[in-house]
């Protein structure tokens, strides 16, 4: 018997986005508790060594998520794979997407609204919200397929009118034709 699961049997590692949860309110509920890690962190070590931390911690997290997103697709990775998982993170309005273009090797799409964003800022997270959020989306490439690759140069969250994504994937490490 595989760890996959199969009738009363539960899968070794948890699923890699509990079904009925947006990733707005997932976003949300660590949040809530990664406020007060970044609080007690910067009364004891400082703002840039808090910073740092967070940092850290969310990529680690962002990195075994993606790679949990991974191992659970049926079909394996692909640009077109990830691109069937974007519902998860616009659910329930959380990101207003312009798409401005597709091919087989590429995606490349604006974010012109993110409750994302708004969230954080809301929450007295706005001095941390890229890393909470926005650092994420490289960091899940990583994870996911090292093949996918994010380029951007600018996020609502750091005060841009939109968030640019220039997704490609890359074909034995060379950007495919």
């Amino acid at each position: 018997m595989s760890a996959s699961t199969t009738a009363g049997t539960s899968t070794s590692q948890p699923p890699a986005h509990p079904a009925g949860l947006s990733m707005l309110e997932k976003r949300r509920i660590e949040a809530e508790i990664l406020k007060h890690v970044y609080d007690t962190l910067k009364a004891n070590i400082g703002t840039e060594a808090a910073q740092k931390t967070v940092a850290e911690a969310v990529r680690r997290s962002a990195i075994e998520q993606a790679r949990r997103f991974a191992e659970q697709s049926p079909d394996g990775t692909s640009l077109q794979g990830f691109i069937a998982m974007q519902p998860l993170w616009t659910a329930d309005g959380a990101l207003e997407v312009k798409e401005v273009g597709r091919s087989d090797s590429t995606y490349a799409f604006n974010v012109v609204r993110c409750r994302y964003s708004e969230m954080y800022k809301a929450m007295g997270l706005g001095e941390i919200g890229h890393l909470l959020s926005c650092q994420r989306d490289g960091t899940f490439c990583e994870g996911y397929d090292p093949k996918l690759k994010l380029e951007r140069t600018q996020t609502i969250m750091q005060g841009a009118s939109h968030c640019d994504f220039r997704f490609s994937y890359e074909e034995d490490g060379k950007p495919a034709a």
